[in-house]
């Protein structure tokens, strides 16, 4: 039985997510706190095995009551943020830390839409309860990415897909890229708005260029390209080069974007110029349209079991034998350039 513990100043958000965890056999509310002192004692007494986070509370915000966890007693947290320009920012900020993932509280008429994501929120405990913890560690800009003075060849492409624990995961390949290195085309499971947020966030963290990718970019070196929460992205060639196509088209694997999707696309456009790698996440996205590139000619990564928070999409391909080399996270970057350099 998972024991979960609610942080959340609004009783109504208490009272659903209380009513829709209590809905699945395996889970179990052991209490709920409307501020994080409260939590803090009840967590020592209570000692759950999960806590759901509200981004914005009296007293102490979310965030510094987590960083303040993840120093002094690391544990999977499940954010509750609002799903707004304002609120993704800080979520992210969130996942830095650690928190496992994050549920988007609804903003208009709470009660039905939170009813309705009843099982994504079950899901999304459950998957907390599984994934690997460790306490927070702040990432630092290496002053010389990795092959700096390397040639790679022109037409390498570097494909990523990624989900549960992927924003950070992707952070740290992303962060030690050089300026010269091959376009980079990502699929994370994450939802509008905080896509844009994320891209910025890297772009402002990164060495190279990071953007939300748009219809009709134009792959160029020392770019990363990010699919857009709510819209597929695929890769289309058009003589010599490689453009961005976004489709509004229905969930695959029940995610938009879905990894899948990118890396199907990329068998289409030549996958005998394609690295590619699937990270940390929930689920089998990805591990199908990997196995495919690596049978075309593509050579194949996937993130390993201790690096990952969750070993899901990776142990999928893996198990599909879709993957060259299982690889653990701080050498995922350089595995990746040292198949594009030139020989």
């Amino acid at each position: 039985m998972i024991k979960v513990l609610i942080i959340d100043d609004s009783p109504l958000i208490r009272r659903l997510l209380t009513e829709i965890l209590q809905q699945a056999k395996d889970i179990t509310v052991v209490g709920s706190a409307e501020d994080p002192y409260e939590a803090r004692e009840m967590i020592k007494k209570l000692n759950p095995d999960v806590l759901t986070l509200d981004v914005e509370m009296p007293k102490m915000d979310g965030i510094s009551f987590l960083k303040n966890l993840m120093r002094l007693r690391p544990m999977p947290v499940v954010m509750i943020s609002t799903l707004t320009q304002k609120g993704s920012p800080i979520t992210l900020e969130a996942l830095e830390l650690g928190a496992v993932d994050f549920i988007a509280k609804p903003t208009n008429n709470v009660r039905e839409q939170l009813s309705q994501y009843a099982s994504l929120v079950q899901q999304k405990v459950r998957i907390a309860a599984g994934a690997r913890v460790r306490s927070y560690k702040k990432t630092v800009v290496t002053n010389e990415p990795i092959n700096t003075h390397s040639q790679f060849l022109l037409n390498k492409v570097i494909a990523i897909g990624a989900s549960t624990g992927g924003t950070e995961a992707i952070k740290e390949v992303l962060i030690k890229m050089p300026q010269n290195c091959p376009p980079i085309v990502i699929t994370q499971h994450i939802p509008p708005v905080f896509s844009a947020s994320f891209a910025e966030r890297m772009n402002r963290t990164c060495t190279i260029n990071v953007k939300e990718a748009e219809h009709g970019d134009k792959l160029s070196t020392g770019w990363a390209y990010i699919a857009p929460g709510g819209f597929h992205l695929s890769i289309k060639k058009r003589g010599v080069s490689l453009y961005c196509q976004l489709d509004d088209g229905e969930p695959v694997n029940r995610h938009k974007p879905a990894v899948d999707v990118l890396f199907n696309s990329l068998v289409e456009t030549g996958a005998k110029n394609v690295v590619a790698a699937i990270l940390t996440g929930m689920g089998s996205d990805g591990a199908k349209g990997l196995l495919a590139l690596k049978q075309n000619g593509a050579y194949t990564l996937a993130q390993d079991e201790y690096s990952s928070v969750v070993w899901g999409m990776p142990k999928a391909a893996a198990e599909l034998n879709a993957a060259d080399e299982i690889v653990a996270l701080d050498k995922i970057t350089q595995r990746l350039l040292h198949q594009a350099v030139k020989v």
